[in-house]
């Protein structure tokens, strides 16, 4: 592919796409790389990168009347009018100032959260009520921010008052209000699917002075998906996202610093079965 390579990220390539009629262009290409506990693992997983871009293009469209309601919008310019060679997996967007800032929306607890709940009675500044376990529904969704770490380095969870030193306090306030719409948003169609949507991140630049959704948007890799039907708070929840391939490498006894063991096929193949069930279940749509 012909276009000047801009950025490499754990999952995907940001090439420069500029023309003379339109300058601010960008084409965002999903691979089928998996990552986790910040590490690229060395084995792919099969049409990851299809479902990432499908799934994002299908959010972006949902939320957009929520974006509208701030002011703001996406950075999708096109899936379609891209370079034969990505086709399916890649997407035409606006160039943007990204923010400093990984928004993270939580309604029910689990992973990190569940630690640091289980610390402080607390995620971020956010006190919970006692009593919460691995997959208990909050009171209300609340926004746990976090740092946007370089390839190979860790996000860390910060405060309110962080985000305020980074971006500004009417920013701040736009994002955290923003975010937890967006989620709000999204939960509710999740639901209507037959999906817990357990937290997700959300990543926003600037074009000008408009507030703008990028990245990708509430896939498996960004995203905590569960199936209603079997919630049950109390433990580790089922998933559609690649909860499943972390939960392997911890049984694995890789020590998160060496270099990541190979998945094994039968990891993989049900690793793209939940990619894809996510996909099709929450849009109504095979994958094909």
């Amino acid at each position: 592919m012909d276009l000047p390579l801009v950025a490499r990220g754990k999952v995907r390539e940001i090439y420069d796409a500029s023309t003379p009629a339109a300058p601010d262009r960008l084409l965002l290409v999903a691979s089928d790389r998996i990552s986790a506990y910040d590490h690229v693992l060395p084995t792919p997983i099969p049409d990851k990168g299809k479902v990432l871009t499908r799934l994002s293009v299908w959010w972006f469209d949902q939320l957009a009347p929520v974006l509208a309601r701030f002011g703001a919008s996406h950075h999708l310019v096109s899936a379609t009018d891209v370079p034969p060679a990505v086709e399916g997996r890649a997407m035409l967007v606006r160039r943007l100032e990204m923010l400093p800032v990984e928004c993270v929306a939580r309604g029910y607890l689990s992973g990190s959260g569940t630690v640091e709940y289980r610390r402080t009675g607390s995620i971020c500044d956010v006190p919970l009520p006692p009593g919460l376990v691995e997959g208990s529904r909050l009171p209300e969704p609340v926004f746990t921010p976090s740092t946007k770490a370089a390839v190979g380095e860790h996000d860390e969870a910060i405060d309110f008052s962080a985000v305020v030193t980074a971006v500004g306090e009417e920013r701040a306030i736009q994002l955290r209000e923003l975010t937890l719409a967006l989620y709000a948003r999204a939960a509710e169609i999740a639901e209507a699917a037959g999906i817990i949507l357990a937290d997700t991140k959300f990543e926003f630049g600037l074009s000008g002075d408009e507030l703008v959704l990028g990245d990708e948007v509430l896939t498996p890799d960004s995203s905590r998906f569960w199936p209603a039907a079997t919630w049950s708070p109390g433990d580790v929840q089922p998933s559609y996202d690649k909860q499943f391939v972390r939960d392997w490498l911890t049984s694995s006894g890789w020590d998160r610093v060496s270099p990541p063991p190979e998945l094994p096929a039968d990891v993989v193949a049900a690793t793209r079965e939940r990619y894809v069930t996510a996909y099709e279940t929450l849009t109504g749509t095979a994958f094909g």
